[in-house]
């Protein structure tokens, strides 16, 4: 329903008469009756509880009555407005005898501070001097705090000048719709037409607090009753209710982030996060402009949504939470907030994070770490069990390794590394703790004599498909030894060196089990050799023994290069042994220095003969091609 521009005028004329007509007191229980009563007369208060509502947010510009529409009222509801007004007589009786209670239940509705809400123009552009309330209509706080000054001065500042009470009642009533005013404008301040309303009401806010001091040098009796104001603790108090508010209506810009987490828990800290983040660029982009440097605003709100968000996870860590869920809060405590937010380019050189102290009291933060490293226990426990199980299933089932590369492959290695490698380093990265970070790696040592105990049992039977087997075991053996022995891996020195001897053990098993067959097969030529069959008809067994070799280690074409070198100069070694060996059994007669000379040469003759096949199939043991050259000359002497 439309209203008239008239009646638009009536209705504002009203409240403002009703505003003026509102005169209440607060009591000061700490003073002597006296004391109170004098300061009491007169005061008005609204009190805390008022409702503001209605708040307009789309700012226009406002220059002329047609502007004033009932849709865009502001509404403030005034409950309980206690006031007392002033007996006759002895004041401290009256002060006691007077009191009465006015309640005010209906909506007082102020029109002019529709126009507070519009981005009207700017104290500069106006070439008519305003009064008071022209002032707040165009958002000019500071003017309208410098008007308010001078009337103060003109009734307080001489004692021979005389005030009426309607006077004083007048400028208190101006006074609290000045604050009133404030209020909103520090409460708007992460909206981006306000920044000039803000700059405003933050030099009113300077001057209050000058004027504030210089009252607190005035006896009591002959201050105004509503000095001081406190705008600065205003100002503050405002702050936190706002950072309060903003963190608790968190909201995503980007939904589809936060949707994506898989517990509510997870959803409301990444938003709260994030809402840090985004209203402390905001501060120091826009704010931080608009602030005195008295103020140290970035620091400022750089605590307050520290301790909002601080408070918020402490309510949530003390509850009964997921290990999930624990290790999401740990995770912004050391990773997200110090580095993703607090270290932000355009924040650090604004914020000192080291200032704000740790996000959960030292208490909350243990419990959390030690439900996280349980489940980190017990999941490294699992892994390891579930992955051995399987492998294990499929030694007993007879399944043949998988081929990769013209290898045979098991991933038993592949599979557990990374597991555990993350989980240490995750435990290092969130706990700072690398006692912890070694007791996990200790799992690894009883895993290993697992393994080795059914290592054993699998070489007992008798499959087809063993050799494939164990081809494919030498590598995870070699992967795993490599992880143990690298240093930046922290393995207590007892825990290292027993998983070493277990890999040994595991490695030994798997030798053992390729080399005793070949030797098997190798010992009838063996048997030729430093016998007179050898020495009569010499490049025949040698050349036999050559050939064996040959084939032998053909096979070994299956394994890794790096798995093939080990297995070959094991073998390498033990031949040349196998050989010397046979020297020392003399079964051989030498009659003179010329079979002596014989015989040498042809040591040599077969060592390289020996070392060439050896070192065709890839060996790298040199020094091993050295053994049977000096043994000639031993025999020469």
């Amino acid at each position: 329903m439309a209203f008239s521009r008239k009646e638009n005028l009536e209705e504002y004329k009203k409240s403002e008469e009703i505003c003026e007509e509102i005169i209440g007191i607060e009591g000061i229980d700490d003073e002597e009756p006296k004391e109170q009563c004098q300061k009491q007369k007169h005061k008005m208060k609204i009190p805390k509880n008022m409702k503001i509502t209605n708040i307009i947010k789309h700012r226009k510009n406002v220059n002329s009555e047609d502007d004033l529409i009932p849709e865009a009222l502001l509404e403030v509801d005034l409950d309980t407005i206690e006031g007392i007004v002033e007996s006759p007589g002895d004041p401290e009786v009256g002060c006691q005898k007077q009191k009465f209670r006015i309640k005010i239940s209906e909506k007082i509705k102020i029109l002019h501070f529709k126009k507070w809400q519009k981005n009207s123009q700017s104290p500069g552009t106006s070439s008519v001097e305003l009064d008071f309330k022209g002032n707040l209509e165009q958002n000019r706080l500071a003017e309208a705090q410098q008007q308010l000054m001078k009337a103060e001065e003109l009734l307080f500042g001489s004692k021979e000048v005389s005030r009426t009470e309607d006077e004083e009642d007048k400028l208190h009533m101006d006074y609290e719709i000045f604050v009133l005013h404030l209020r909103l404008a520090i409460h708007d301040s992460f909206s981006d037409d306000n920044q000039e309303t803000l700059k405003s009401a933050l030099t009113s806010i300077l001057k209050e607090e000058a004027q504030d001091r210089r009252w607190m040098e005035v006896a009591m009796d002959q201050r105004p009753v509503w000095r001081p104001i406190s705008c600065r603790q205003i100002h503050d108090t405002l702050l936190q209710t706002t950072v309060e508010e903003r963190m608790k209506n968190a909201e995503d810009e980007q939904e589809n982030k936060a949707d994506i987490l898989s517990t509510s828990l997870k959803r409301e800290v990444f938003r709260m996060g994030k809402q840090v983040q985004k209203d402390l660029l905001r501060v120091v982009r826009n704010l931080k402009e608009c602030y005195p440097p008295d103020f140290d605003i970035c620091r400022t709100y750089a605590q307050l949504y520290h301790q909002t968000f601080s408070t918020r996870l402490q309510e949530l860590a003390r509850c009964k939470i997921s290990s999930e869920d624990c290790l999401y809060i740990l995770s912004w405590i050391v990773e997200y907030y110090p580095k993703d937010v607090l270290k932000h380019k355009e924040l650090e050189e604004h914020i000192n994070s080291s200032s704000l102290g740790p996000l959960l009291p030292e208490e909350d933060l243990k419990r959390l770490e030690e439900q996280y490293f349980s489940y980190k226990e017990n999941n490294i426990r699992n892994w390891l069990s579930n992955a051995f199980e399987k492998e294990v299933k499929k030694w007993s089932d007879g399944i043949e390794p998988e081929l990769m590369d013209g290898y045979y492959f098991s991933s038993l290695a592949f599979d557990v590394l990374p597991l555990i490698d993350g989980a240490v380093k995750d435990v290092n990265a969130l706990l700072s703790c690398e006692s912890k970070a070694r007791s996990l790696l200790n799992q690894l040592d009883s895993f290993l004599l697992s393994y080795k105990t059914s290592l054993e049992e699998l070489v007992k039977k008798k499959q087809e498909n063993i050799p494939k087997t164990l081809t494919a075991n030498l590598l995870n053996i070699y992967q795993f030894r490599d992880y143990v022995q690298k240093p930046e891996h922290p393995f207590l020195e007892d825990t290292r060196t027993a998983c070493l001897s277990t890999l040994a053990d595991l490695k030994k098993i798997c030798h053992t089990y390729f080399l005793s067959r070949i030797h098997t097969e190798l010992k009838p030529l063996y048997r030729k050799l430093w016998t007179q069959v050898w020495f009569s008809g010499h490049c025949e067994v040698v050349e036999e023994l050559v050939k064996a070799l040959e084939n032998k280690t053909d096979s070994f074409k299956e394994l890794k290069s790096v798995c093939r070198e080990e297995l070959l100069a094991e073998l390498h070694l033990e031949v040349m042994v196998e050989y010397v060996r046979r020297m020392m059994k003399r079964n051989l007669k030498l009659k003179d220095k010329e079979q002596q000379e014989a015989a040498a040469e042809f040591i040599c003759h077969d060592s390289n003969q020996i070392c060439s096949v050896f070192a065709k199939v890839g060996s790298r043991e040199e020094w091993l091609c050295q053994i049977l050259p000096k043994s000639s000359e031993i025999l020469r002497l």
